[in-house]
């Protein structure tokens, strides 16, 4: 608008009124002689400029996984060498303890062959959970219907062999035809299967959690705690994912560990300690505690995060249409526990 019409007070106007000139230019505008004059201003100066995504670095050669893939070449090599000269040792010494140990060389490869084939499909499947994961959270923001579907039918195909979730599965497929968006469809197959796991899993890691507290609380060694805390951990991150359709093996189920660490340390999960304790419990019940009790309230507790890491990293959808599990839910028996104590 003109300099003069700035500093008159608000007022409201139709565009079509003859009193009212639209002008391009601020020199047409000064000599114009309507009682108001509007100058469209550019709005493109006004609009965020649009960020292009920055490119990935490049990672250069990877020395580190050169270095190890050869010191496992050279291990096998020399333990195949070392195979294949205790077999001749044994046609040597006698040709029956030769056959022996042929045959025994020969089961133990069968085997390690199995091992590994079962490792390679664990990783795969739950390569497979995390990709699925990451299309639900895509269909959902976008609501592709087509994308939705797909994600849904990955789902089933997976769930398919889940006995308990045979009501869920008949609901999501007698739904699968109707005109449902994307994020909608997705959401539904989320309430009808995710739901039962869900609580399933947080059952889980509720007893893990209790367990823990309950044998750190009594356990005479620090050393006897680390064990007992690591096995557990394991085993819930192992039965957390079987119960989302994971299948990992001992190289699948360190990787998850890893994960769910990894998600506790973004999350600032691990910032755990005494105020963690006051923060469930209270300032003066936390202070009543002995040492020992207090440690293993603390060691349930970080027990009850990782295993809500490990939910979160094996679900195979994510938290869109259902309550994400709170720790207070995971843990409330282990601190109503406590507080019954004080």
């Amino acid at each position: 608008m003109s300099e003069h019409s700035r500093h008159r007070r608000p007022a409201a106007f139709r565009l079509d009124d003859p009193q009212v000139i639209v002008t391009e230019r601020e020199d047409a505008a000064v000599h114009t002689p309507a009682r108001v004059r509007v100058i469209p201003e550019s709005e493109d100066a006004a609009l965020p400029v649009p960020a292009e995504p920055a490119a990935p670095a490049r990672r250069g050669f990877r020395w580190g996984t050169l270095f190890w893939s050869a010191l496992g070449g050279l291990v096998a090599l020399g333990l195949s060498l070392a195979v294949t000269r205790l077999v001749e040792d044994l046609f040597a010494r006698s040709e029956a303890l030769g056959y022996a140990g042929l045959a025994l060389a020969v089961l133990a490869a069968l085997a390690l062959l199995v091992i590994v084939a079962r490792e390679a499909l664990g990783l795969f499947r739950l390569a497979a959970i995390e990709k699925l994961h990451a299309r639900a959270t895509a269909a959902i923001a976008s609501d592709d219907r087509a994308e939705g579907r797909a994600v849904v039918d990955n789902l089933l195909s997976l769930l398919r062999h889940t006995p308990q979730l045979a009501r869920g599965r008949a609901n999501v497929e007698r739904h699968l035809g109707d005109i449902i968006d994307g994020a909608d469809l997705v959401r539904l197959a989320e309430r009808e299967l995710m739901s039962p796991l869900d609580q399933e899993a947080v059952r889980l890691v509720s007893n893990a959690a209790k367990r823990v507290s309950v044998v750190t609380a009594v356990s005479p060694r620090a050393l006897i705690d680390m064990g007992f805390v690591l096995i557990t951990t394991l085993n819930v991150v192992r039965r957390v994912a079987l119960l989302y359709g994971g299948r990992p093996g001992a190289l699948g189920l360190f990787r998850l560990l890893r994960l769910s660490i990894a998600h506790l340390a973004v999350t600032g999960g691990l910032a755990a300690g005494d105020s963690l304790i006051q923060q469930m419990l209270g300032h003066g019940v936390a202070a009543k505690l002995s040492a020992k009790l207090g440690e293993g309230v603390l060691n349930g507790l970080l027990t009850a995060r990782l295993g809500l890491a490990a939910i979160e990293v094996t679900r195979p959808l994510p938290f869109a249409a259902l309550p994400r599990p709170a720790l207070g839910t995971v843990a409330g028996d282990l601190v109503r526990g406590v507080k019954g104590k004080e």
